[in-house]
């Protein structure tokens, strides 16, 4: 990897070195769209294809990707012991994480027993009254209501009091989880779990898979089992498990999961599925989003998946749930109504606890972690609070919302929400941290983490990142570049270019969405739009013009730089090539992410 000249690159306003993601592929005047298949495949080798396997990636499939689920361990018993549900017909409940990721890996396993012929029960915990994951008092309760099995799904893999409890209650325990766990499991019936310590070599390399995905696993070795059994007749045929791809995409790209290997297929098949629009539920919430074509990967995670999550941080935590397994369009139509209501709602409440939190940040200077606390947040933002928090800052960030609840000590507890950067591993902290005291509960995986804290033990945890994470966020800091894909002249930024990139998505973390450079350029206009986004009007020395967008960086120093900068200088911009389809025609545009002033 080189970094671009800096005869034709000047100063980063966004102080980040530019470099190539592959090689050089600057285009020019030229078409880009010209290159065809050599643009597919310069990208997917950017992106870490072994030349040899570059056919198997231009259009992923579930054939050429799906492992045999049974070498995952536990995943033979669990499928074993929900087909035995099936077959005797017993009563089995979903308890599900009130999260998207959550609520489609419930929706699946019901849709699929629906689809048995075993209609399932659902238990979705309260966020605020019953916190993350199973308790004892719940899975008790589901075992005295006539429950013989029960299956968790996104969480469990940390409740060892609460499965210990069902145990005895008499109730087996299937968990379907993807956080990490530690080194010794709760008591289940079967523990299906890519980031087991004692996972199957084909398991771990899965490790990048949402709950959701996962589920989907297990409903395939389920099917086989139950195949296997002749359950499968004439009369009753197999389900269709290609119809349940809306739900994986959706949880999966919620998520924030990995998208490469099997998810990048996941979701590629599963956005064919959801252009289908079979699912009641998911097409009333894609009319609800407002979207007029079939949705992308973007919209899953900037549109679906913020409604589905509503429900579960300041609404009804069911409700994602009830919209994805419904088959009543009124009804669907009204939950979906209803989750678009608490999304706004939700988007206020970000807003007072996300200005609070940044209030605290000059004190957070020294910080490799930042560590931000405060009364009356509401807990079921604070997870994009954190997220919105690390962008600005470039460090792990938690965020604790401080409740009445008291610890053991008397001290008031407080829930908490964690967003990491690449290269530091958040969750293995956080479990670290629990092993050593300083948490009532704690867990998560690389990117993101939970946690439940004491108020008096808030500045020793947040030393105690630091001392663990300091290097690590040192070097991941040291390490601040903005990886390019292509450079262009403004001419070349058209509809078939940006039609030729999106050939290589789905895009998500771990597989990027293409970033371009173009220039050189001059202002034409500038100026804020909406509440803190920066429109640019920009044209290149080829006579080319094209509309350029810097969200949310009104403020920041790149905004102001872009808002008052020398309309006689020339400058190029770094950022995403989109489509704008709001005029009579299709047109390119560029969300900004970086922007450099022609050396000299």
């Amino acid at each position: 990897m080189r970094s671009l000249s800096a005869s034709q690159f000047g100063q980063s306003l966004g102080g980040r070195q530019w470099l190539w993601r592959g090689g050089n592929m600057a285009l020019g005047d030229d078409a880009p769209f010209a290159m065809g298949d050599d643009l597919l495949a310069q990208l997917l080798l950017a992106r870490g294809v072994p030349r040899e396997d570059l056919d198997r990636h231009r259009r992923p499939t579930l054939r050429d990707f799906l492992p045999d689920p049974a070498a995952f361990r536990d995943m033979v018993p669990a499928a074993e012991r929900l087909a035995q549900a099936v077959l005797g017909g017993e009563t089995v409940t979903i308890f599900g994480d009130y999260d998207v990721d959550g609520a489609t890996s419930a929706a699946l396993l019901l849709r699929l027993l629906a689809a048995l012929g075993l209609p399932a029960r659902y238990y979705i915990p309260d966020r605020l009254l019953e916190g993350y994951g199973p308790s004892a008092e719940a899975l008790v309760r589901l075992a005295r209501e006539g429950s013989s099995l029960i299956v968790t799904v996104d969480c469990g893999a940390m409740a060892h009091e609460a499965l210990a409890s069902a145990h005895e209650a008499g109730v087996d325990v299937i968990v379907v989880d993807h956080h990490k766990c530690p080194p010794e499991l709760p008591r289940a019936a079967a523990l299906v779990n890519p980031n087991r310590l004692d996972e199957s070599d084909v398991g771990l390399a899965h490790g990048h898979l949402a709950a959701v995905g996962v589920a989907f696993l297990l409903a395939v070795e389920t099917v086989r089992r139950l195949r296997a059994a002749g359950h499968f007749t004439a009369g009753r045929p197999e389900p269709d498990l290609f119809a349940l791809l809306d739900l994986v995409a959706l949880g999966t790209v919620a998520d924030v999961a990995a998208l490469h290997g099997l998810n990048r297929a996941l979701v590629a098949q599963g956005l064919k599925v959801m252009a289908r629009r079979e699912n009641v539920g998911m097409s009333a919430l894609i009319d609800a989003s407002r979207l007029n074509r079939a949705p992308t990967c973007s919209d899953l995670g900037f549109a679906l998946g913020p409604r589905i999550n509503a429900g579960g941080r300041v609404g009804e935590s069911s409700l994602g749930v009830r919209l994805l397994t419904t088959q009543d369009p009124e009804e669907a139509r009204t939950i979906a109504a209803q989750l678009s209501a608490l999304n706004e709602e939700r988007r206020a409440i970000e807003q007072a606890v996300q200005e609070a939190a940044e209030a605290q940040l000059p004190s957070q200077h020294n910080r490799a972690v930042v560590v931000l606390a405060g009364e009356g947040w509401h807990p079921g933002v604070i997870g994009i609070v954190a997220g919105r928090i690390k962008e600005k800052t470039g460090k792990p960030t938690l965020v604790i919302a401080l409740g009445d609840d008291e610890a053991g000590s008397g001290a008031a507890l407080g829930k908490g929400s964690g967003r990491s950067i690449t290269g530091v591993d958040l969750g293995a902290a956080i479990i670290a941290a629990r092993e050593a005291g300083l948490l009532v509960a704690g867990g998560g995986h690389a990117m993101a983490a939970g946690l439940t804290i004491a108020a008096d033990k808030i500045d020793a945890l947040a030393d105690w990142l630091d001392a663990r994470l300091g290097a690590d966020v040192a070097a991941a800091s040291a390490e601040r570049v903005l990886l390019l894909d292509l450079s262009l002249s403004p001419r070349g930024l058209t509809p078939e270019l940006v039609e030729g990139l999106e050939s290589a998505g789905p895009f998500g973390v771990g597989w990027p969405a293409p970033r371009v450079a173009v220039g050189p350029l001059r202002l034409v206009k500038a100026d804020v739009v909406g509440t803190n986004h920066v429109r640019l009007i920009v044209r290149g020395d080829d006579g080319a013009s094209f509309k350029a967008v810097a969200f949310r960086q009104a403020e920041s120093d790149l905004g102001q730089a872009l808002l008052h900068g020398p309309r006689d200088k020339r400058l190029w911009l770094a950022g995403r090539p989109k489509i704008d389809d709001w005029g009579s025609r299709p047109a390119a545009e560029l969300h900004i992410e970086d922007a450099a002033w022609l050396a000299g």
